[in-house]
């Protein structure tokens, strides 16, 4: 099974496998043994869609070569584009929209001839997934959709208004999780800040996070929290629990209060500055990661030196940088003044390049400090250790480098000292 997008599109797929082991099929790592082969597909932006469907047209010469009988495309870009694939992908079996999980199992058995086992569970259900991250490591999702409209998003166009699930079901979750081994959590959604407004009346994810760090999991991180929403209740939760991380992933996109009005972004660039003050004020250690946009329709060049001074004046420990993407459906779409693809790529390499420079003085001021390290694999060459501290998310920032011991660490924890950096990662040692 082929993934792309985010991590809760991983928690789908984490499903789906469990749902086929459920009904007693063989899950192989080698796409050419594959009878079956599905590819979950994101609808976000224009290179995660290319991926996808170049991933689909690879996969369609493995039906003529292989073993692969059956092709099956899921997830966010069926959900937007189901009608046109189906007209430019013939080689597809089967598309599988958001819309078409409920009866997934359904539709499978009727395109590959098998009679549907009624005393079986034939829906995707979060208690039967596979965990792919490791023996140490889950995400748990928490709501699905979004109901921010931001201007330039079509998440809401693709999974739907902002859904929490309840909270008891979340907690016996976690707890299930956590008697299978599971030491790192990391709850996401969308927007987790905004959980439980929908569904209880009141944002409740203070609440959660306490519950769950509760439970005794080593680490607790949560991914995403909106900057207009991160209250003071937030900030002690995570500043007096040893075990959440203290690291808050806060998607801001822009700085500029004209562009942040157009994107209908929720706060200005005042209470921006605030926010950050009183969250390094509050959490010395603080980890700040964020996302930006720039060429958002518009947005002037005194827009976006104000963009560049916020970054130079914050220093953000993690920061990523997208060109503003054109998607269908979006309001920002429609929008007059869309930047030349030349400026929106010089803008990003200029913040690229100064955030480049934050980075590496932020990580030289961790040598000497000894770090709690998950140990999450072995390089490729077998002579190094790949971990993370409480500062890292897999897949998303850095790792730190430890020279191998002849005992496997792989899936423990250690403790490890800084002696130099490499890039945007470290380098340590077991102390």
């Amino acid at each position: 099974m082929y993934l792309y997008g985010c991590s809760k599109n991983l928690v789908d797929t984490e499903m789906c496998i469990g749902l086929f082991k459920n009904q007693n099929f063989e899950i192989v790592q080698d796409s050419r043994k594959a009878e079956i082969i599905i590819v979950n597909t994101c609808g976000f932006i224009e290179s995660a869609k290319q991926e996808a469907i170049n991933t689909i047209l690879e996969m369609a010469e493995l039906k003529k070569t292989g073993n692969c009988k059956y092709l099956i495309a899921m997830g966010c870009l069926v959900q937007r584009y189901k009608n046109d694939l189906e007209k430019l992908l013939p080689e597809v079996d089967l598309f599988l929209s958001l819309d078409d999980y409920k009866d997934m199992w359904f539709q499978i058995c009727k395109l590959i001839g098998r009679k549907i086992d009624v005393s079986s569970k034939n829906t995707l259900e979060y208690e039967n997934r596979i965990i792919s991250t490791g023996n140490k490591t889950a995400y748990l999702k928490i709501a699905e959709g979004c109901s921010n409209n931001c201007t330039y998003c079509a998440i809401p166009y693709i999974r739907g208004k902002y859904i929490s699930r309840p909270f008891e079901e979340i907690i016996e979750e976690a707890k299930n999780l956590k008697k299978n081994g599971i030491e790192e959590i990391i709850v996401i959604a969308q927007d987790t800040t905004k959980y439980g407004l929908d569904l209880y009346n009141k944002k409740r994810l203070p609440e959660l996070l306490q519950e769950i760090s509760n439970i005794g999991f080593k680490w607790v991180r949560f991914l995403y929290s909106y900057p207009e929403d991160i209250t003071d209740e937030l900030i002690e939760v995570v500043r007096k629990n040893d075990n959440i991380c203290n690291y808050f992933d806060i998607p801001i996109q822009h700085y500029s209060n004209t562009v942040l009005k157009r994107m209908n972004r929720k706060s200005n660039s005042e209470e921006l500055d605030n926010l950050l003050e009183k969250l390094r004020e509050k959490i010395p250690d603080v980890i700040l990661r964020t996302t930006l946009i720039v060429g958002f329709p518009g947005e002037t060049e005194e827009d976006f030196f104000e963009l560049y001074e916020f970054v130079n004046r914050v220093k953000f420990e993690k920061l990523g940088v997208f060109k503003y993407s054109k998607e269908d459906g979006t309001p920002a779409s429609r929008l007059k003044d869309q930047i030349h693809p030349k400026t929106k790529e010089k803008r990003r390499n200029l913040i690229m390049s100064l955030e480049q420079k934050i980075s590496e003085i932020k990580l030289e001021e961790k040598i000497g400090n000894v770090y709690e390290t998950l140990i999450d694999g072995i390089t490729d060459d077998g002579k190094n250790y790949i971990g993370r501290s409480y500062m890292d998310i897999p897949n998303e920032d850095g790792v730190i480098y430890i020279p191998k011991t002849k005992e496997n660490l792989v899936g423990k924890f250690v403790k490890s000292e800084i002696i130099d950096v490499l890039g945007y990662d470290l380098i340590g040692k077991i102390v």
